[in-house]
């Protein structure tokens, strides 16, 4: 027994000295900024859950956290530049639905979000809210079904562009109502919302916040959220569960990312100080007024979470007939 010990002894000490450096690392972490890419351009719901978080992390350790934004094509160009990304935790990124789980299966993109990139944790959930311009002559789902069903192919519904969760979220509308509305993708939310307000296109799904302050100057009539509960935000517009629909359940959510290879370690150092910004109350408060509810999973449980998501939206791609890229 104690000469297999012995003969043992070179691998235990070859395998603590390739831990080693790792833990050092992780006990020091972070020892200088911290990039956090936000794959959008400044001032949208990804750009301003970031910087909130961000900074309380900056905060909480003592190191800078710059914020980077690189968007285009939908998160999926700054989402592959942190897959590619040096794997030591000092460049992470806070990504949305749309690059980790809907893009793959819409488009090529140069990465493959299961094996590029490391899960850290699920940030934070934003409903999607249904509304309809004031002129058209409903107060709920129920009358909005019966109104396509009566005008088929004659109702529209914009969206920020083809792929988007807002696209996808209309055909599962589609699916689940069996209806038939048309697509009228944008290049974003703005120019959707502005058509809308024109009375162009009768309908959208879209982030809760983008659409609150129109709904609450009284321009945009809304129909229901996508969100599990009512939104504190909009406590009086009923969730589509309660409408009849738990199966049109839609959120958009945004999560921590670091490039593959990231060593457990780093990744465990990255997961406490996220998790740990996110639960100051300051930033709850921030973030609800956004419509934002703060996750801060497990990365386990995080990783399931975006194969569970890519699987749904991957089924309503196909049953949809939506054309693809691929």
């Amino acid at each position: 027994m104690k000469r297999a010990c012995m003969n043992n002894w070179p691998k235990l000490l070859l395998t603590f000295l390739l831990l080693f450096p790792a833990l050092a690392s992780a006990q020091n972490f972070p020892a200088k900024p911290i990039k956090l890419i936000v794959p959008f351009p400044a001032g949208g719901p990804n750009d301003i859950i970031a910087r909130v978080i961000g900074q309380r992390m900056s905060e909480l350790s003592g190191q800078p956290v710059l914020i980077d934004n690189r968007g285009g094509q939908g998160g999926v160009l700054g989402t592959d530049a942190v897959s590619k990304a040096t794997p030591d935790g000092y460049t992470i990124a806070i990504s949305s639905a749309g690059a980790l789980a809907i893009s793959p299966s819409m488009e090529r993109v140069a990465y493959d979000t299961s094996s590029d990139l490391t899960p850290v944790t699920l940030v934070a959930t934003v409903p999607e809210m249904l509304v309809v311009a004031t002129n058209v002559p409903v107060k709920d789902i129920g009358e909005l079904i019966v109104l396509a069903k009566a005008q088929p192919g004659k109702l529209n519904f914009a969206s920020s562009g083809p792929g988007s969760l807002p696209h996808l979220a209309g055909e599962l509308f589609k699916l689940t109502a069996k209806i038939d509305i048309v697509h009228v993708p944008y290049r974003g939310a703005a120019p959707a919302v502005n058509d809308l307000l024109g009375q162009q296109v009768q309908m959208t799904f879209l982030d809760l916040p983008v659409l609150l302050p129109q709904v609450k100057a009284g321009v945009l009539r809304p129909i229901a959220v996508g969100s599990a509960e009512r939104s504190p935000t909009a406590p009086d517009v009923p969730t589509t569960a309660e409408t009849g629909f738990a199966d049109l359940r839609i959120e958009n959510w945004y999560g921590m990312v670091a490039p593959k290879g990231t060593p457990k370690e780093i990744v465990a150092a990255l997961h406490g100080l996220a998790t740990k910004a996110m639960a100051d109350p300051a930033v709850k408060e921030k973030l609800a007024a956004q419509g934002a509810t703060l996750i801060g999973d497990e990365p386990e449980h995080f990783r399931q979470f975006i194969a569970d998501e890519t699987a749904k939206w991957a089924k309503v791609i196909k049953d949809a007939g939506v054309e693809t890229a691929k």
